[in-house]
């Protein structure tokens, strides 16, 4: 794709999303003439406590007894599917793999196509208003059925203590969970990744500071990274930066960061960069 003709005179994008999934994003804004570059919000790790990785290692071999199950995240996906048991040759893979959107989505069909099965993937489609979890409800709640078995695949972050197996709340997928219980469900959750604030280079502590005040446009695609700019940038004045969020909820946590700009859009690149372009607009 060629680049627009007045690419150079955009302001630079701060993709805050973790280094593991900026790759595809990066070259989708490049692609579409955006200056951009990775500046994390987010580390992502697999978990360090002893009860988490146990629990963590016996739903990766039980998790095939299930009716569902949820990742709600491609790291959910990458740190749960690369140590599970998969069915042996000749056995149907028996849960339904759920996703909030099309990136968690195509991680899937990427594992599974690596692991040489195919599954019954269920996520909003292409075109859905939004990707999060009351769009996933639209497309699975006529499937869901009394004594269903479902299991959450989820992160946690390094600000909450280590669960216990079996716990599930305060991850902002409790919405879903209540409407699958109500249905007759029993919803189960397993942490297979961490969530903690990165270990920024002094270049990245001044870019950040930098971006306060130089025009520079932030791009939020998770409403805990828009929390770790308070520890990251303590004292920061964020009324005169702008910012683009993929969801009403980052949209909020942006704003009550004190970012003085924030226009909404569905986390796919088309929707991104005319959010983008709406927003460099701004004063």
């Amino acid at each position: 794709m060629n680049a627009p003709a007045d690419a150079a005179h955009r302001p630079p994008v701060l993709l805050t999303r973790p280094v593991h999934e900026a790759g595809a994003w990066l070259a989708a804004l490049l692609a579409h003439g955006w200056p951009a570059e990775s500046l994390p919000l987010l580390a992502i790790a697999p978990p360090r406590d002893s009860a988490t990785l146990e629990a963590l290692a016996t739903w990766r071999r039980d998790w095939l007894d299930c009716d569902a199950v949820m990742f709600v995240s491609g790291a959910a996906v990458a740190h749960f599917l690369s140590g599970a048991i998969w069915p042996a040759a000749g056995e149907d893979l028996r849960p339904q793999l759920w996703a909030p959107g099309p990136g968690t989505a195509q991680r899937l069909a990427s594992s599974l196509q690596a692991a040489g099965w195919q599954g019954r993937i269920q996520a909003p489609a292409a075109d859905a208003g939004q990707f999060d979890s009351e769009a996933l409800w639209a497309v699975v709640a006529a499937q869901v059925r009394p004594g269903w078995r479902i299991l959450w695949v989820r992160g946690a972050g390094d600000d909450r203590a280590a669960p216990s197996p079996g716990a599930w709340a305060g991850q902002g997928r409790d919405w879903l969970m209540r409407q699958c219980q109500q249905a007759g469900a029993q919803v189960e959750a397993c942490v297979a990744y961490e969530r903690g604030a990165p270990a920024w280079t002094p270049a990245q502590q001044a870019r950040a500071q930098a971006a306060q005040t130089d025009g520079s446009l932030w791009l939020f695609s998770s409403s805990q990274g828009v929390a770790q700019l308070d520890r990251l940038v303590p004292g920061a004045d964020w009324s005169r930066a702008r910012a683009v969020a993929t969801h009403p909820r980052i949209a909020a946590a942006a704003r009550a960061a004190g970012f003085g700009h924030v226009v909404e859009a569905r986390p796919a690149p088309p929707d991104v960069t005319r959010a983008l372009e709406s927003v460099s607009r701004l004063p």
